[in-house]
């Protein structure tokens, strides 16, 4: 059977694996205040999404997920949690704009840099992070590796993988924060649809295996404790919730695209201008 708690399920170990969470929660907190008490008010619900955010994320690695009956439909919801929404609170909250503010001079120059090095520009693009998002759930469904997470540690590596490249596909979709490779919205847009594609068919895939489909591939979770059921419900909440959360960052996108001085300014530009009246029509002399 599937252990996916951290520590092994050890209280101890479960308290050791939230102590980031509370960490990136207080420095978090402190700049904000920070910036209030300089007369720079840090908007309290971009606060609120970074606190949903660490503890989203916290309840889907403490182990309370856990299912004895349901083990796969438990670990789809614990990626959900930390792979998706998760990162979505993570990223609005402007974790990386705020840093900038409340840095000193040379860090936040340091920061400025790292931000703008090749390594961050290729990882941040949305091409790049879709793949390492969405290829990893299929890496993880289609092969062996499941059975394997049942060893605490690699849990704990996966979850950290779909936290860290779910944060990397978000920031890079909406571009909250500042971004050294910002693509076009109608890129995002449709790298996010065949991210949303994907994760559908990987979805249907697993349904189509737990009901014994013609011509479905056998054996996509390598682990006996997995119920044709169980893994019937995982793919359904797996493709729901992954639309529910795709169809989410659409509407951002696009409100964000909305709201934009540029399409602001595009669009004013595409008016005629309004010729102002000549000396000699107003009157005057």
């Amino acid at each position: 059977m599937h252990d996916h708690s951290p520590g092994g399920g050890s209280p101890f170990g479960q308290w050791i694996m939230l102590l980031p969470f509370v960490a990136a929660a207080i420095v978090y907190v402190a700049a904000a205040v920070g910036e209030q008490r300089i007369g720079r008010p840090w908007p309290w619900w971009r606060m609120t999404f970074w606190l949903l955010g660490l503890a989203t994320a916290a309840i889907a690695l403490s182990g309370t997920l856990a299912s004895a009956d349901r083990p796969f439909t438990a670990h789809i919801v614990g990626h959900l949690l930390i792979g998706m929404v998760a990162p979505l609170f993570l990223v609005l909250a402007a974790p990386v704009t705020l840093a900038l503010r409340s840095f000193a001079v040379l860090p936040a120059r340091r920061l400025s840099r790292a931000l703008r090095s090749w390594p961050v520009r290729v990882l941040m693009h949305p091409v790049v992070a879709a793949l390492l998002n969405v290829g990893g759930l299929w890496v993880l469904h289609l092969t062996p590796l499941y059975q394997n997470t049942s060893e605490s540690f690699l849990h704990i590596l996966l979850m950290a993988h779909f936290l860290l490249t779910g944060v990397l596909f978000t920031a890079s979709i909406l571009a909250v924060d500042p971004s050294p490779h910002r693509a076009s919205v109608a890129v995002r847009l449709v790298v996010l649809a065949l991210s949303l594609a994907a994760h559908g068919i990987l979805a249907k895939t697993l349904y189509a295996a737990a009901v014994g489909a013609p011509g479905a591939l056998a054996g996509l979770v390598h682990a006996p404790d997995v119920s044709p059921a169980d893994l019937q419900t995982g793919a359904q909440i797996m493709f729901y919730g992954g639309d529910l959360v795709d169809l989410t960052l659409i509407g951002l996108l696009l409100w964000g695209w909305y709201r934009s001085p540029a399409r602001r300014r595009a669009t004013q530009d595409g008016r005629m201008p309004r010729r102002r009246p000549s000396a000699l029509q107003r009157g005057m002399p």
